[in-house]
């Protein structure tokens, strides 16, 4: 599967998923995160730690999440909930990890109320904050209109 994250005007950007069981999907414009966009940390960080059942895993299997849509209008719409009710709980998993990761790489507060316990060993965060930074130098390299485009595997 291949995600495509385009570089917009405005600290934008748009993904366009292809090469996935189910339709291929985009997710319109919208923000980028403070450094990088939230997606493509969720690619880079799910990849270092071997994480082949979250969000990606998910998205590769067939679940659309909101706000994507697919590309070329379809008669038949498949939600992607079966995959969804199938890997729910992966799927919280690899956002825990991800966002931690990412608090921690962003200098972020990682302990105090309702911020919990790490979700990562020492050598799983050290992975993900290495995959963070490499990944943010490839996104800084992108021009405005230009993309990055990330080939999901499962292995």
């Amino acid at each position: 599967m291949d995600i495509t994250f385009r570089k917009l005007p405005d600290g934008r950007h748009e993904i366009l998923v292809t090469g996935r069981k189910g339709p291929d999907v985009r997710l319109p414009a919208h923000p980028d995160g403070p450094r990088i966009p939230h997606d493509l940390a969720h690619a880079a960080v799910e990849e270092a730690l071997g994480i082949h059942d979250g969000f990606w895993g998910a998205v590769a299997d067939g679940a659309t999440f909101q706000g994507m849509e697919p590309i070329e209008p379809t008669r038949h719409r498949r939600s992607g909930l079966k995959v969804l009710r199938r890997k729910g709980e992966a799927v919280l998993a690899a956002e825990l990890s991800v966002n931690w990761a990412y608090r921690v790489w962003s200098g972020l507060p990682v302990t105090g109320r309702a911020v919990g316990r790490s979700p990562l060993d020492e050598a799983a965060l050290r992975r993900a904050t290495a995959a963070l930074d490499a990944v943010a130098d490839r996104w800084a390299g992108v021009p405005e209109g230009g993309s990055l485009v990330w080939r999901w595997s499962r292995h």
